[in-house]
């Protein structure tokens, strides 16, 4: 049985919700302001912690329990994102030819679009070719406020 976390940045920007199955999470995703839930058992303790840190900049990486199932071709995308450092960019078309497939720049956006973990996949690190932000699932403010939030703290 799955169970439903908000989850409140400590500046009040982000919202997520959060799917959290058998100490997993399953998805993320932006959402509207809610009241943020109170953490009931250690995973969503840590979850609150780890995010706590990263978006008061105090953080770089995550150490959270995921599972991103996907297509063959969505899971490399997915992984060569996961290489990106924090607060650095890589364009759609750097991720196609990490993966060996130079033409596949739209692909690779497509497969970013079902990224049902982000941040945790950070997909807000991919922009487009003349360094354009462009599409991300929770729009484009949030991803300038994700990759200004992680360039400030470098």
């Amino acid at each position: 049985m799955s169970e439903r976390v908000f989850y409140n940045s400590p500046d009040g920007f982000f919202h997520l919700l959060l799917e959290i199955e058998e100490e997993t999470i399953m998805s993320m995703n932006f959402c509207p302001a809610q009241v943020s839930s109170q953490p009931s058992n250690d995973l969503e303790r840590e979850i609150f912690r780890q995010f706590d840190l990263y978006f008061t900049g105090r953080s770089k990486e995550f150490d959270l329990p995921f599972f991103a199932t996907g297509t063959v071709f969505q899971l490399m995308v997915w992984e060569e994102v996961m290489r990106i450092p924090y607060g650095k960019t890589l364009t759609y078309k750097e991720i196609a030819e990490r993966i060996a497939n130079p033409n596949a720049s739209r692909a690779v956006g497509r497969a970013l679009n079902k990224n049902p973990v982000p941040i945790l996949i950070p997909c807000h690190r991919v922009i487009g070719s003349k360094g354009k932000l462009t599409g991300y699932g929770a729009g484009i403010a949030i991803k300038k406020k994700l990759l200004e939030l992680e360039r400030s703290n470098l």
